[in-house]
């Protein structure tokens, strides 16, 4: 079977004291399903570093997440529709996931709010697509 890996960040700068905002993302994060239930996404594949003290006017909270799967690529349409699902429901300025598969190469997806940042509940969010590809002879 092929592999393909997918892994990334969704990022959202905010003033340091808005813990509102965190905690939105936080609650977001904690309502995807367990690893046991398949899903494309679920909440072991997020890491969220917790900011015990600001540093400076504004701090970019990074939240990384990552996981191999069996060839996703052929039901990338509905990874991409649940990934979209979570970013509705959290505060971000950008979220960026990259698609390793062994026979297509790799794409990198970038999504931008339209604004400043995303809030949640809004649809407002563009993304590009950047495909690489390398052969070896």
């Amino acid at each position: 079977m092929q592999e393909s890996i997918v892994y990334g960040c969704i990022t959202d700068t905010s003033p340091a004291l808005d813990v509102e905002r965190r905690r939105q993302n936080r609650i977001a994060l904690a309502h995807l399903p367990a690893n046991e239930a398949w899903q494309f996404l679920n909440r072991e594949m997020f890491s969220v570093p917790e900011h015990t003290q600001p540093r400076g006017d504004f701090i970019t909270e990074v939240m990384h997440f990552g996981s191999s799967y069996g060839a996703i690529e052929y039901e990338w349409d509905e990874w991409i529709k649940q990934f979209e699902a979570l970013l509705t429901k959290m505060y971000w300025v950008s979220a960026t996931v990259h698609l390793e598969t062994e026979l297509r190469g790799t794409h990198s997806f970038v999504w931008t709010p339209d604004g400043d940042h995303h809030r949640p509940g809004s649809n407002a969010m563009s993304v590009k697509c950047e495909w690489l590809h390398e052969t070896s002879y």
